[in-house]
């Protein structure tokens, strides 16, 4: 509580988004075959930015909206999609993080104009989180890609909480987000809008001691038919399609897998029950 107190005296460059995602990244093997991909299923631009040739920026409308970056051919899990969340001091976010079980894999480390680390929760999941300017406004990004993100892992309620205390939902700072349970999902909003899912299934049903927790990415798209056949013709994936909601997993050449979701079956702004997580 004494350093969700501190957060709230301080000035989040981000546009004062305390915790929510602001931001997405791919780690790719082939920087010039994503861009393709990408650009074909999703309509995205590219440029370069500050931090040189192998960190790409995507665009839409001239509003950037992702990142890739390339590494080393490695294994194949080393290839994904991964969150990034606002926060207002990294080096307490990390230590909050490994207080509760969580593991640093990098950083917090400076990327002008700001700072940036990657983690796992306790029970694995990566992400990541962003201390400083965002690449663009939040509502600017939100706007150009609309996105939120999806955790799906072994105990929602346990999740919530480790998140909770390591991003400062559901506490006293100021536009922090909003955490409620609604129709077996844990659902985070910022600023009205749904920014992020935590399930784990139904209440009563067994945990999967096979799974393994994740992020996963959805963007919203005019036409899911389209992205389908975009993906697939330049050397995607379906993983699998939910045409009654409006939804398709797929997966890139990487085997980086994400989802796009049709505009009018996006996420709304309507309330639910607050889980009173402090």
């Amino acid at each position: 509580m004494n350093s969700q107190r501190a957060l709230s005296n301080r000035t989040v460059a981000s546009g004062s988004v305390y915790g929510a995602p602001c931001w997405v990244s791919l780690t790719t093997c082939d920087l010039s075959a994503a861009e393709k991909f990408y650009t074909a299923v999703l309509g995205w631009e590219w440029r370069t930015g500050k931090l040189g040739e192998q960190y790409r920026f995507a665009s839409v409308g001239g509003v950037p909206v992702a990142g890739i970056s390339a590494v080393a051919a490695m294994q194949p899990k080393a290839f994904a999609w991964t969150p990034y969340f606002a926060t207002a001091d990294a080096d307490e976010t990390v230590a909050r993080s490994q207080e509760r079980g969580g593991t640093t894999a990098v950083g917090p480390l400076s990327f002008p104009p700001g700072r940036a680390a990657l983690l796992a929760d306790r029970d694995g999941a990566v992400f990541g989180i962003w201390e400083g300017e965002l690449v663009s406004h939040w509502e600017e990004w939100r706007r150009a890609a609309p996105v939120f993100v999806e955790l799906h892992t072994r105990d929602a309620f346990d999740a919530a909480i480790f998140y909770a205390e390591v991003l400062a939902w559901a506490s006293d700072t100021a536009d922090c987000c909003e955490v409620h349970y609604e129709n077996e999902k844990v659902i985070l909003r910022s600023r009205g809008d749904v920014v992020a899912h935590i399930h784990s299934g139904a209440v009563d049903s067994a945990r999967d001691p096979s799974m393994r927790p994740r992020w996963q990415i959805h963007f919203a798209v005019t036409d899911v038919h389209a992205c389908i056949e975009a993906a697939l013709a330049h050397g995607g994936c379906l993983v699998r399609e939910e045409r009654e909601i409006g939804e398709a997993i797929l997966s890139d050449p990487d085997g980086s897998r994400f989802v796009v979701n049709a505009r009018e079956q996006f996420p709304s702004r309507s309330k639910g029950n607050g889980l009173g997580i402090q």
